[in-house]
């Protein structure tokens, strides 16, 4: 499964970013894969794991918060791995195919 989650603080200003740094330390040390950008951070493996790490997670920003935002979405597919990467590698081979020759772009 891979689970595309967002964690923030609410009632501490407008600059967050330390706080979503506690969220993303606790994913990057779980040792599942995993990738952050600039909304979400995605994880992948078992279920239980996942929520595992998720709820630790929130646990590290409501450490220093009060009131924490927990923002969820899953692709819960059993059998499937590696879907951070394979996922986005079909996409941009689409993407790839429709793209013009060298010799066709426009001038």
């Amino acid at each position: 499964m891979i689970v595309a989650f967002s964690v923030s603080p609410l009632g501490v200003g407008e600059d967050v970013g330390e706080y979503v740094a506690d969220a993303v330390r606790v994913v990057r040390e779980s040792g599942l894969p995993n990738r952050t950008d600039a909304m979400f951070t995605s994880i992948e493996g078992e279920w239980d794991e996942v929520m595992d790490v998720v709820r630790r997670a929130v646990a590290a920003v409501e450490a220093r918060a009060g009131r924490v935002s927990l923002v969820l979405k899953a692709d819960i597919r059993p059998g499937v791995t590696d879907g951070l990467t394979s996922k986005v590698a079909t996409v941009e081979r689409h993407l790839a195919a429709d793209a013009p020759a060298d010799g066709d772009a426009p001038a």
